[in-house]
């Protein structure tokens, strides 16, 4: 509770009832212990959380290598990949935590949004040990899920702001509680994090052995620090005239893949060949990406404080969540932002930024805590999996329609050498 009150004035009662449900608990084990299995894409994850937060067992097993093989995710070949693996990966959760399935309060799986195929295998999976074992059956939304993993480790009350950047998305959302989102902002084409892997994968970073095994994002972010000339390459901001908070990464794309073409015909590049000033291109593709974040991020502030749904009464949080949130420069440059207008920010551990069984089993806590009831009379043929789902209440149109105005606070991380 001292925590809370140094972030200022608590939120909401609601928060306060839910941090009460947390931390005034008795015996040796904090209930519920909840199993959560993550396979909506190309991570298959287990893991097993208690009420507080602590993780008793967890085990993930990483597709990246493959599909880094096959020059992108193959959905045939993901699903094939969680068929093969999901009974062991839990198995190793239970066998961490050292308990059974008979002692978890209940089950939460991934059922939506995500690949079809990869979504399936999970569900089915979960769906077999909650009637095998009689367990509670908890449903949940993989970006909500995101949006409340900083939550884990760290006692944020709502409400907040979420930036969430990820391979298939990039969405900016007020979240009210742990049922209750409001989107601002989402990508209109490509997201953040598949813009990064086709631009690493055009720019052939693979043939050089030090990005070998990197993912697209790590791979422009190493480069990018080893540039000697981030003025070299000038990639337009996205979408200026757009007042909204909604984001757009295929002009970056395009731009890149121009100079890549440009630069392998002046230089009569073999085809396994990285362009010269690789470095520089990729520190001009990641500085105009957190540009564009930045931005669309600070008029989310600006709208929710000219609404009034975040103030000095509510505190400012933000929470920087998905797979992009690993990156430094991007999560320093937000820093930064929060700094200068007031807001305090957070992301989950590096590890739990991509996808895993942790982010799901502690959504499958803080749904729990907030709805037992519900989720004690869940029918599971009433379960789905949907690749396509909404992401709370939609405000999209209402910020467009604001028609705000920003004066961009000025980053030092953004500034030219």
């Amino acid at each position: 509770m001292l925590r809370m009150l140094r972030y200022g004035n608590i939120a909401s009662l609601r928060s306060l009832q839910l941090l009460n449900k947390r931390t005034c608990t008795s015996g040796p084990t904090l209930r519920p212990l909840i199993l959560g299995i993550e396979t909506s894409c190309d991570d298959t994850g287990a893991a097993i959380i208690s009420r507080n937060g602590t993780i008793l067992g967890e085990s993930h097993h990483s597709q990246l290598n493959q599909h880094l093989r096959n020059g992108g995710i193959i959905p045939p070949i993901a699903a094939d990949l969680h068929r093969e693996n999901i009974e062991r990966v839990v198995k190793d959760a239970f066998t961490k935590a050292n308990l059974t399935p008979d002692d978890v309060d209940a089950i939460a799986v991934t059922n939506r949004p995500g690949l079809v195929a990869s979504l399936t295998i999970g569900v089915r999976y979960a769906k077999h040990l909650a009637r095998t074992y009689q367990k509670p059956f908890i449903p949940i939304h993989h970006m909500e899920a995101h949006a409340l993993t900083a939550r884990l480790n760290n006692i944020i009350p709502f409400p907040f702001l979420c930036l969430l950047a990820s391979g298939g998305h990039c969405i900016l959302t007020l979240v009210k509680g742990v049922q209750e989102f409001y989107m601002l902002g989402e990508t209109v084409d490509e997201a953040p994090g598949d813009m990064f892997d086709k631009t690493a994968r055009r720019l052939k970073l693979r043939n050089l052995p030090e990005y070998r095994w990197m993912n697209g994002g790590r791979a422009i972010e190493v480069a990018s620090s080893k540039a000697t000339n981030v003025n070299q390459f000038d990639i337009p901001l996205p979408m200026p005239r757009y007042k909204d908070c909604s984001f757009s990464f295929s002009g970056i794309n395009n731009k890149a893949k121009r100079f890549i073409e440009t630069s392998e015909r002046n230089n009569h590049l073999a085809p396994d060949e990285v362009i010269p000033d690789y470095e520089n291109l990729c520190a001009a593709v990641l500085r105009i990406s957190t540009k564009h974040i930045v931005h669309r991020t600070q008029r989310a502030m600006e709208f929710c404080e000219f609404h009034n749904l975040i103030s000095d009464e509510t505190g400012r949080r933000l929470v920087f969540s998905g797979g992009v949130a690993c990156n430094d420069f991007i999560f320093n440059t937000l820093t930064e932002l929060g700094d200068k207008m007031g807001y305090q920010i957070w992301r989950p551990n590096k590890q739990h930024c991509t996808d895993n069984g942790v982010m799901i089993a502690w959504n499958g806590v803080e749904r729990w805590l907030d709805s037992e009831d519900t989720y004690r009379a869940v029918n599971l043929d009433d379960v789905v999996v949907e690749p396509k789902a909404p992401f709370g209440k939609s405000l999209v149109n209402k910020v467009a329609q604001l028609n705000l105005s920003c004066d961009w606070v000025k980053l030092s991380m953004l500034r030219s050498n």
